[in-house]
């Protein structure tokens, strides 16, 4: 069978212009008349569309559009045209809608297969809108009997959940004993480090165990936080590659599910150009979906905020970025001059606003109410506070989004200011822990230096107060980062983490202060998801607690 795999961008909420893709793409494959045109998970409303799924207009106007794309298919007699959207039950309980796979030709719905496993774990949240499938049916079209399924019914397999498996169905296996003859899967797998690996495998495993060929459909494209990195693929029965497609961009090819692939030939992303990639299509498609086209930066002189400015520039273009310099009395010299270096490198816009003036003024006012002598942390916080002011008037004057600059490593300990340093309308790097920005700043400079050697080589400073430096408050990041890592992704105990051979009273301080910071994180700005658990949307703390673990 020769099928076309359209791994496109939807647009969440945007009815009528992803059907549009649908129907444009019918048209520019007119010449080809392939036999089927496969598209992602919930393709035609976007995915996740979340809470746009209770209004009952809205499943209305997705219905109105399955049958205006039904109407359309009469005009491709030869071609099957697959896609994601929501169904309806037509029962009077139950959430009302299905995630559906509908298949539509010459003019009709000839067949819909709903999703069965619907995941609520991490950033998912399906069984909030979705009910379960009643059954899975294979369907005999034209010279193959196809084994459809979506997104997670592909995923419980034993070795992806140690502890327990979540489903005790597995619908690819029962579409294969009923005698499919080609299975698909049409998915909106969202990016994380490494998963690119897990989900090939994964599939593969599928395409071997049962003897068939399988064809896999997963949408590009950012919405939110999360980001899609498509790589589609078809593979033939041994699991071997018969086309392999990009990462983090729109791709289309027909494929004949036929032929014998070629064993050996996938070759998976580096995983620090996935992440690289990954921000920058999570920055431009986030600032294009909500109706941005230029950023601001506040440049430090540290490595953050210079990585920050990197994907902005690559993701926006040099000529729709501002960075900001806005030095206080504690800013060292370099620090100036290496953003000022880097904003050269780069080609954006680079200003100076020195702070020491305003916050001069803001001391002197509240003489008498900040007790004490020196710098002490309301000091330090009023700085980060009169810096995000500043750039969020830039912000504001010139219809920019301000780009938050803090790691995934401060915003676990809250090191970082309320409405200072963690102003901003997206958080970039808040899911890249402060190890792997140095990974991916060297990515960055693969080629030319780009970012300062120099803010390499200095220690990591606010320069809030004299001679300061991150490791007079925090433990050293490579250790810390690995702490974050085994209590936030791997959601270890304290006493587990201890085990693996960190110092206990390092453990606690990190844990105790993960846990008291929740208040924080919950007033930051969306972060880009790149690692398997991000602050945010995938991770429900209650702020009001009171646990030891």
């Amino acid at each position: 069978m020769r099928v076309t795999i359209a791994q496109f961008n939807p647009i969440v909420g945007d009815i009528q212009g992803n059907s549009a893709r649908i129907t444009s793409l019918l048209s520019a494959l007119a010449g080809q008349a392939p036999d089927l045109v496969v598209f992602p998970e919930l393709f035609l409303v976007g995915y996740p569309p979340r809470d746009l799924l209770e209004r009952p207009w809205f499943a209305a106007r997705a219905q109105a559009a399955v049958e205006e794309l039904a109407r359309a298919s009469i005009a491709h007699p030869q071609t099957g045209i697959l896609f994601g959207a929501p169904w309806p039950t037509g029962k009077d309980t139950g959430k009302g809608l299905y995630n559906s796979a509908i298949l539509l030709y010459q003019g009709e719905v000839l067949f819909v297969q709903h999703k069965s496993l619907l995941p609520t774990y991490d950033v998912f949240d399906e069984a909030r809108y979705f009910d379960v499938a009643p059954e899975v049916r294979t369907f005999p079209f034209k010279d193959e009997v196809l084994g459809i399924s979506i997104c997670e019914d592909t995923w419980n397999t034993p070795e992806l959940w140690p502890r327990q498996r979540p489903y005790s169905f597995d619908p690819v296996e029962a579409l294969a004993e009923q005698g499919a003859t080609l299975l698909i899967n049409i998915s909106a797998s969202p990016f994380y480090k490494g998963k690119e690996r897990i989900r090939y495998d994964l599939i593969c495993a599928h395409a071997r165990r049962h003897g068939l060929p399988f064809v896999y459909a997963n949408q590009i494209g950012a919405n939110d936080e999360l980001i899609f990195d498509g790589r589609s693929f078809c593979i033939d029965a041994r699991g071997a590659p018969i086309a392999d497609f990009p990462s983090f961009e729109e791709h289309v090819r027909t494929v004949d599910t036929n032929a014998s692939g070629t064993p050996g030939s996938y070759v998976p992303q580096d995983e620090i150009e996935s992440v690289h990639d990954a921000l920058v299509l999570g920055i431009r498609d986030y600032m294009s979906k909500c109706g941005f086209s230029k950023a601001v930066v506040g440049l430090s002189g540290g490595i953050d905020s210079a990585v920050t400015c990197c994907l902005a520039a690559a993701a926006l273009g040099s000529e729709n970025v501002l960075a900001m310099s806005m030095p206080s009395q504690f800013s060292s010299p370099g620090s100036i001059e290496d953003s000022r270096a880097l904003a050269e490198n780069l080609g954006v816009r680079f200003e100076v606003v020195p702070i020491s003036e305003v916050f001069e003024a803001y001391r002197t006012t509240l003489a008498g109410l900040l007790e004490g002598e020196g710098i002490g942390v309301a000091e330090e916080n009023l700085q980060a506070r009169i810096r995000g002011n500043l750039l969020m008037a830039m912000s504001n004057k010139y219809g920019s989004l301000l780009l938050a600059t803090g790691n995934k490593s401060e915003l676990a300990v809250g090191y970082c200011t309320l409405y200072g340093d963690m102003s901003g309308g997206l958080s970039v790097i808040s899911d890249v822990p402060k190890t792997m920005v140095y990974e991916v700043a060297e990515h960055i400079n693969r080629e030319a230096e780009i970012i300062p050697r120099a803010v390499f080589d200095k220690a990591p400073s606010a320069e809030l107060r004299p001679n300061q430096t991150d490791q007079d408050t925090l433990p050293p990041y490579p250790i810390l980062d690995q702490i974050i890592h085994y209590y936030v992704e791997e959601q270890y105990s304290a006493d587990e983490i201890i085990a693996e051979g960190f110092e206990p009273e390092t453990v606690r301080w990190v844990v105790r202060t993960i846990n008291r910071n929740e208040y924080k994180r919950r007033q930051a700005a969306p972060g880009l998801k790149v690692t398997s658990k991000a602050f945010g949307v995938g991770r429900r703390i209650p702020i009001a607690a009171r646990y030891d673990c």
